[in-house]
């Protein structure tokens, strides 16, 4: 078992394929009783990649491992959401869409025309979100999808901005209501009530104090300046 901090949580946290270990390694600490504990047994996995034969088990470690912390989260108010986050000037923006979207190639395009020292990938797939002293925050994971892309650091949450592809690039700021059912798509959803409750709860707060918005775009320098130009905090 391995000790990491991950989302200002001490996990405890069982791995030993390839992917774990390179993903895990900037957030090994020290602590002396966890806050979550997650262990996928060799047979469950062996299991797991029996029933999914496109898939090693190295794939399965790390995609359950996430899984599981995923759904641990929940009881320390926090949640993760299918994104790609990037930290400009000190505050994160996630950008959330279905797969094959463009969401990371969106983010890439901020490095590209805003500079790589200046837009921080956080985490190109699945950033935590959590609430601590009244701050909701952006932590990166060791779960970052099919990249490596992510960072052991948390930063302020800007904006969620829900993006799909478009001939024309527009950005609208939309309502919580207009927002919860985009979010359901892209994070966990419990089956179990008391689950359930948590993930509302937590939504919630965040949403009440979050800027939300709707983007279209192309792959075009001037979808960055619209988008960035919109959504950015100043200080």
């Amino acid at each position: 078992m391995n000790k990491l901090r991950v989302a200002d949580l001490d996990l405890l946290l069982g791995y030993k394929y390839p992917t774990m270990q390179k993903q895990a390694a900037a957030y090994l600490c020290d602590f002396e009783k966890p806050n979550i504990t997650v262990n996928i047994p060799d047979e469950e996995i062996a299991r797991l990649a029996a029933e999914n034969p496109h898939l090693t088990q190295n794939d399965i470690e790390y995609i359950f491992t996430g899984a599981a912390f995923y759904e641990a989260l929940l009881n320390f108010g926090g949640f993760m959401l299918h994104s790609s986050g990037v930290c400009v000037d000190g505050y994160a923006y996630l950008f959330s869409a279905d797969p094959g979207t463009g969401k990371s190639t969106h983010t890439a395009l901020w490095q590209k025309y805003l500079g790589e020292d200046r837009a921080i990938i956080i985490n190109d797939d699945k950033p935590a979100i959590r609430i601590a002293d009244g701050i909701t925050y952006v932590y990166g994971t060791p779960w970052s999808g099919k990249t490596d892309k992510n960072l052991n650091m948390r930063v302020p949450l800007g904006a969620i901005v829900f993006l799909e592809r478009s001939k024309r690039n527009f950005i609208k700021r939309i309502s919580v209501r207009e927002a919860i059912p985009l979010l359901m798509k892209q994070t966990f959803r419990p089956t179990e009530k008391k689950e359930m409750c948590l993930l509302l709860d937590v939504l919630d707060k965040v949403l009440a104090e979050t800027p939300l918005y709707r983007l279209g775009c192309d792959m075009s320098r001037e979808a960055v300046e619209l988008s960035y130009n919109t959504i950015k905090i100043i200080k």
